[in-house]
């Protein structure tokens, strides 16, 4: 493996848990699968149509996203939206995170 692909190896194991969080925190206004994989990637989170569906009929299933369909246009689409158990979920793991990141900040760099 070179140390590219081992870099994104660890990058991408590094934002497994983050896209949970973001889409949790970006579900706060009702999103579409679609139209959630563009936001992800304005706010820094690429992410894989195959990981993102998956990943929000889980959360769908475990309680922290509601759906519904919208049949007004040509062509129905699901929409999602934070729960208020995901909204908690949200905010401890945004707490969680945020101590974490000032731990590793604190962490000494060796020059």
């Amino acid at each position: 493996m070179s140390e590219n692909e081992s870099l994104e190896t660890h990058l991408q194991e590094l934002r497994r848990g983050t896209v949970v969080l973001a889409c949790l925190r970006l579900l706060v206004e009702p999103g579409y699968g679609y139209g959630l994989l563009q936001q992800l990637e304005r706010h820094g989170f690429p992410t894989d149509a195959n990981t993102l569906y998956p990943l929000l009929r889980r959360l769908e299933k475990q309680g922290y996203l509601r759906s519904e369909w919208n049949t007004d246009e040509a062509r129905p689409r699901k929409f999602y939206r934070t729960s208020a158990a995901g909204r908690e979920l949200a905010d401890a793991l945004t707490t969680d995170f945020r101590a974490i990141a000032d731990a590793v900040a604190e962490l000494p760099v060796e020059d």
